[in-house]
C-alpha cells in the first residue's frame, strides 16, 4: 500500500547528497531508532553514526552511512544535517579500518576525560558504524 510522500534533504558540510520525495525515513538518534512517515509530529533530534534509510517506496530504499548530526522534521519536510553521508558502495573498507585504528590509538594516548579522548571516541563510533553499513 503506497504511503504519502514528503520532501527530504540530506546535507553535509560539502553540500547536498540527497533531495527527493520519500515515503519514510529511518535512522538512529541519541535516544534510539526513529522512523518518520508523512504528517509525523515535529521532531528535532541528535543523530548517532548509523545507517540512514530513505524509502522512496517499500522496494526502493536509498541507504547512507551517516555520521553524527541532526534531524529536523517540521511542516511535513525532513532535513538531515550530518558530518558525512556516504553511499555503502562508495565506502572504502581499508581506509575506514585504517581510520578506526588511528582513532583507537588516539583514544589510548588521550588523557582521560579530555576533549581529545571525546573526539577519538566519537570517531571510533563513526568508523565502526560505517563498517557495519558497508557489510
Amino acid at each position: 500500500m503506497p504511503r504519502t510522500s514528503f520532501p527530504a534533504e540530506v546535507l553535509t558540510p560539502e553540500g547536498e547528497v540527497f533531495s527527493e520525495e520519500i515515503e519514510m525515513l529511518s535512522t538512529r538518534t541519541a535516544v534510539g531508532s526513529i522512523g518518520i512517515l508523512a504528517n509525523h509530529e515535529p521532531v528535532l533530534a541528535m543523530l548517532e553514526p548509523a545507517e540512514l534509510r530513505l524509502y522512496r517506496s517499500d522496494s526502493d530504499v536509498v541507504r547512507f552511512a551517516q555520521a553524527e548530526g541532526y534531524l529536523q522534521f517540521a511542516e511535513n519536510r525532513a532535513l538531515v544535517l550530518v558530518e558525512e553521508a556516504i553511499a555503502p558502495d562508495a565506502l572504502d573498507r581499508s581506509t575506514i579500518e585504517s581510520k578506526l585504528s588511528e582513532a583507537r590509538a588516539a583514544a589510548e594516548r588521550a588523557e582521560e576525560g579530555s576533549e581529545e579522548e571525546a573526539r577519538a571516541q566519537r570517531d571510533i563510533r563513526r568508523y565502526e558504524a560505517f563498517l557495519a553499513v558497508g557489510q
